[in-house]
């Protein structure tokens, strides 16, 4: 990893640089909240009778990877082998059947079902069919608005391209992040960019419903000529979505502890001014060819046909059956986490027990301010909504906020419509912390 930190240049003017820390808000309240003592919250809720009007998502997650990039800080594991990739398939059911048996979960279907990772087409064929059979008795999905599946394009071929579209899959969203071959090498990433037009040409042959591509702005050393390059690349690929993201550098990534190592403070990544110009560049692009933004990361070739039924629905407040390792969950107005490490998740399994490390059992107030802000990253929402749905009108219950938001040219309020302007839009995580509540409030250190 010695080689990982080369220095993007030079900057003409002093910016403001990227350090180590989370800054993409994606949940709340914040997860430093969530805590073992709340865990006979979501007991309670498992007790309680199957709701009739809120949609249940099925998220599972495959911790798996051919190699750990260097900016990632999921949970993944790079060194097993078939042997114990079944173990964890097991595991991950016996959990998925324990759930579904409880009287909040049982018998109900399956609105989105969502593999996330880690690297979900890590795994075989036989593999992949085995899981979604099994899930698929204890959870049917069979009536599911969208099937979403994580992608590396280097561990796709035909057979498994072909196996995946014949489980169920609607959505494959290939993690592509660059198209330049050493910026993808020295930032960890297993696959190239031939890779990427292989897989991209077979899985549209296939009929997918929705193909989204992921990119990165500001990956370590990237630059102007190499970003346009790859937007260029992007657009001329046709993808039905595109989710943009810009670099962080959380502390349990290779990066940071490379930083760490050598008594560094600010990260070998593009600075947060330049990570902006970049998506706003790539916004710009996509527009010219036809896209629409449609939210702080996200552009869509055909809004009207292609949803993101996962991220909506879960924004609005949608159960969410999350099962595997380390996995984020939402039942009944109390989110809950698995436990981080695969050897306590399965012992807990094995055991006959949920698997879950931590919880928390949303108020009103934290509903009412989970959905506001998360809707914002949208672009824009509508007051009336959140008056109708949570009886409080965002407009009085934020006004110091929303004035602040006009005065720095951040966004407006025009009727029942408060809207982000680009600049806005750029920075979002950083103004959603000003909406917390004062007991969540976390200032992270982002410019």
């Amino acid at each position: 990893m010695s080689n990982i930190l080369e220095a993007p240049p030079t900057p003409e003017k002093e910016h403001h640089a990227t350090e180590a820390g989370n800054y993409f808000v994606s949940n709340y309240p914040p997860f430093s909240f969530w805590k073992p003592e709340f865990v006979p919250a979501l007991e309670r809720v498992l007790q309680q009778p199957a709701p009739k009007d809120i949609p249940l998502g099925v998220y599972f997650h495959i911790p798996f990877c051919r190699k750990r990039c260097h900016f990632c800080y999921f949970k993944v594991y790079t060194d097993k082998n078939a042997s114990e990739i079944r173990a964890y398939i097991n595991a991950g059911m016996k959990e998925m059947a324990k759930f579904a048996a409880s009287p909040y979960l049982n018998g109900r279907k399956a609105h989105f079902v969502y593999f996330g990772g880690g690297t979900p087409s890590y795994l075989s064929v036989p593999q992949l069919q085995e899981l979604t059979d099994r899930m698929k008795d204890y959870i049917p999905w069979d009536e599911a608005e969208e099937v979403a599946f994580e992608a590396e394009p280097g561990t796709l071929n035909e057979k498994k391209l072909e196996a995946i579209r014949e489980i169920g899959v609607t959505r494959l969203s290939l993690g592509v992040e660059h198209f330049d071959d050493h910026i993808l090498e020295s930032n960890g990433r297993a696959h190239r960019s031939g890779e990427v037009d292989r897989a991209y040409r077979f899985a549209r042959s296939l009929g997918f419903e929705h193909i989204n591509i992921d990119l990165i702005a500001g990956m370590m050393n990237d630059t102007d000529e190499k970003w346009k390059d790859a937007v260029a690349k992007a657009v001329q690929l046709g993808p039905d979505a595109v989710t943009i993201y810009q670099m962080e550098v959380p502390y349990n990534t290779g990066i940071y502890q490379q930083m760490k190592a050598e008594g560094k403070v600010t990260a070998p990544v593009a600075d947060w001014e330049t990570k902006r110009a970049w998506v706003s560049y790539a916004f710009d692009e996509f527009v010219k060819a036809g896209y629409t933004v449609t939210s702080a990361y996200t552009v869509v070739k055909d809004p009207n046909r292609v949803k993101f039924v996962y991220r909506d629905s879960l924004w609005e407040g949608a159960d969410l059956l999350s099962c595997g390792v380390a996995s984020f969950g939402h039942l009944g107005g109390v989110h809950y986490q698995n436990q981080a490490d695969v050897g306590p998740y399965m012992q807990a399994v094995d055991a006959d027990k949920f698997a879950i490390y931590r919880a928390y059992e949303a108020t009103h107030d934290d509903r009412f301010v989970r959905e506001f802000i998360l809707k914002l990253k949208l672009g824009s929402v509508h007051p009336s909504y959140f008056v109708n749905k949570f009886g409080e009108d965002p407009l009085k219950r934020f006004g110091p906020q929303l004035d602040y938001m006009a005065k720095e040219g951040f966004g407006h309020v025009t009727g029942d419509k408060i809207e982000l302007t680009r600049d806005g839009l750029l920075q979002v995580d950083k103004l959603l912390h000003e909406f917390f509540l004062p007991q969540h409030r976390q200032y992270a250190r982002y410019t």
